[in-house]
């Protein structure tokens, strides 16, 4: 079998790009874990089917599988994959395509492509500056100071596998405040079992937990290890949060094509 795959980055987490339109690739975990190998694959964070549309009203489907094989929303995935959507020329400036957690509207101006993130009604507070939130896919975040020069591995792997987000785990993220409206972030995540440049949904909860923390409204921006991105957002006074947009680039590294799987 052989595959014709595009390589995308948003701020620096990688995917491989799909055109599965016709519905003739099904891949097994095994061919996805040696797909996202960056030895004896291709190499990336995660691996996206876009696919026909599943309902009426719905531009795609975007399949979404963690390098491990397992299924989950992608943030800066989606924001990838509307930009490869939009190159298969399946919309223009806009589209609605649906995820393993549902709709999502998106917006395209160039290589900035925006995402409509879900509601969040609850952010569980876990004392110690840390909490716990679910934007797609499940998130703790926690403030710390000097976070580029933290060991995230050994801060955030007995967090990971704890038994309080048994049996599935979380992902983990690190903030530190550098301005009113500015943070930095690394993130530790689950499926890829290692730090990522970036992470859309650990972006949106990070966003959403610093509102929260401090009072605020209006856009945030977010300073990752692959580039920055923003999020905006509407809160109420019960600090629900509607209207989640996440911004940034979405750019095309490579074309191929892979066999022996």
């Amino acid at each position: 079998m052989s595959i014709e795959f595009t390589k995308y980055h948003g701020t620096g987490n990688d995917f491989i790009m799909i055109d599965n339109r016709d519905m003739r690739f099904d891949l097994n975990s095994q061919q996805i874990q040696r797909l996202c190998d960056r030895h004896f694959g291709i190499g990336s964070d995660g691996l996206i089917m876009i696919e026909p549309p599943r309902h009426q009203g719905q531009d795609f489907y975007m399949n979404f599988y963690n390098p491990d094989g397992s299924s989950s929303f992608c943030g800066n995935g989606s924001r990838c994959a509307v930009k490869f959507a939009s190159e298969l020329k399946m919309f223009s400036d806009s589209c609605t395509f649906a995820a393993i957690d549902g709709n999502h509207n998106a917006t395209i101006d160039g290589d900035m492509i925006a995402v409509k993130m879900k509601d969040i009604f609850e952010i569980i507070e876990r004392g110690g500056g840390a909490y716990f939130l679910n934007t797609g896919s499940p998130h703790f975040v926690k403030f710390m100071a000097g976070v580029e020069r933290m060991d995230i591995h050994s801060e955030a792997k007995p967090i990971r596998y704890h038994e309080d987000y048994a049996p599935c785990g979380t992902n983990v993220n690190f903030i530190e405040k550098i301005t009113k409206n500015t943070l930095r972030m690394r993130t530790f995540e689950r499926g890829v079992e290692d730090e990522t440049l970036s992470c859309g949904t650990g972006v949106t909860a990070a966003a959403l937990v610093f509102a929260l923390h401090e009072q605020m409204d209006g856009e945030i921006r977010v300073l990752t290890r692959g580039g920055e991105l923003a999020v905006s957002f509407d809160k109420n006074a019960n600090n629900h949060f509607t209207n989640v947009f996440l911004k940034g680039p979405a750019t095309k590294v490579f074309s191929g094509s892979i066999s022996d799987l």
